[in-house]
């Protein structure tokens, strides 16, 4: 028998949030920060339209959508890349800039992709401490070593739904060396409505050392088509188009993407909701005791420590009603708390009964 040699990774591979139940057909699926107003009418009446072509190749460039990016963020095109998700974006960044043995810095609790494609490269993830579940610039300038090539991290940070002001990231650039690629993932900055707040986009549109992560999977709920967005210097996305896949962001996606931008109506419907609803389950959750972040973007970290109930009964008697949140356990290794996504009205509606029945 032949066995045939491959690498090995030393790495826990990524846990997504569940989204089925034993028993159940139909669950309420509060663990993956989806959209809870679902994708823009004008999406949908993009992909439902009869007459796409779709024996053809995409465009690889992403023209149209990089176009209409440029317009509605008020950015350069040519500084622009799409990707299958903006977690492919991240693995590119990763091959481009990273060598076996290069070191990648990045908080205790962010989003487990910059860990997974860093260590598939061969380089050292170095964990930065958190100080009550929030990035410190402090912690991370100190883990900075001459090996370091790249700094993740993601404002507001996902699990942990903090946030660093606009000065924090301001004065994490101004410290760090300026030889190091300072990447923000900007995925929830259109929820935030906190006003010491500003994105990764509007702070360093002209930076050649700020690489700035976006997606199509949130707010704009076009998750299952995997589309995302990169932004940086000329020099670095001439190099990404190097080495991207050819026709990477398929034909549906770029359609539903360029009609996303121009409903700005449903934007601010859904920015609407978010506030409403994450205030109102804040509110209602902390009556028992269980406490969460500021709000910020569509989730919200549940911290079980002062109330009577664990984190994992919770879980459980809620996965027994229907209900999935997403365990920190799994790839966090943070104990006792779980995530929220805020949903539609008629899920958050049916998650407070449920718990006031479970609580109670």
């Amino acid at each position: 028998m032949t066995t045939l040699k491959f690498k090995k990774f030393n790495i826990e591979a990524y846990k997504p949030g569940k989204s089925k139940i034993k028993k159940f057909r139909k669950v309420i699926k509060l663990s993956a920060n989806e959209s809870a107003l679902g994708m823009s009418p004008k999406a949908k009446r993009v992909i439902l339209k009869k007459n796409l072509i779709l024996d053809k190749y995409p465009d690889g460039k992403s023209k149209n959508l990089r176009k209409s990016i440029s317009k509605v963020y008020n950015c350069n095109s040519e500084k622009i890349i799409c990707g299958a998700g903006s977690d492919e974006i991240i693995q590119m960044i990763c091959q481009l800039f990273l060598n076996p043995g290069d070191e990648v810095v990045l908080p205790e609790y962010s989003f487990l992709m910059y860990r997974i494609y860093s260590k598939i490269v061969g380089a050292k993830v170095i964990f930065s401490k958190e100080i009550n579940f929030k990035i410190s610039t402090n912690e991370i300038l100190k883990k900075v070593s001459k090996k370091t090539k790249i700094v993740f991290i993601a404002n507001p940070n996902n699990p942990t739904g903090t946030y660093l002001t606009k000065k924090e990231v301001l004065e994490l650039r101004k410290r760090l060396n300026k030889k190091i690629l300072l990447v923000i993932d900007d995925a929830y900055a259109e929820y935030m409505q906190n006003p010491d707040y500003s994105p990764g986009l509007d702070l360093f549109k002209n930076k050649e050392n700020v690489f700035i992560l976006r997606t199509f999977s949130k707010i704009f709920g076009l998750a299952s088509l995997r589309v995302g967005w990169g932004y940086g210097s000329k020099k670095i996305i001439d190099a990404l188009n190097l080495i991207k896949p050819p026709f990477n962001v398929n034909g549906i996606a770029q359609l539903a993407a360029v009609e996303s931008l121009k409903d700005k109506k449903f934007i601010k419907k859904s920015i609407k909701h978010n506030l409403f609803y994450a205030k109102k389950l804040k509110n209602f959750l902390e009556n028992y005791r269980i406490f969460s972040n500021v709000i910020t973007a569509n989730f919200l970290l549940l911290d079980f420590e002062k109330s009577k109930y664990s984190a994992n009964f919770f879980y459980q008697r809620l996965k027994s009603k229907g209900i999935i949140l997403r365990s920190t356990k799994d790839g966090y290794h943070i104990k006792n708390k779980l995530r929220l996504t805020i949903g539609s009205s008629k899920e958050n509606l049916k998650f407070m009964s449920i718990v006031k029945g479970i609580l109670n």
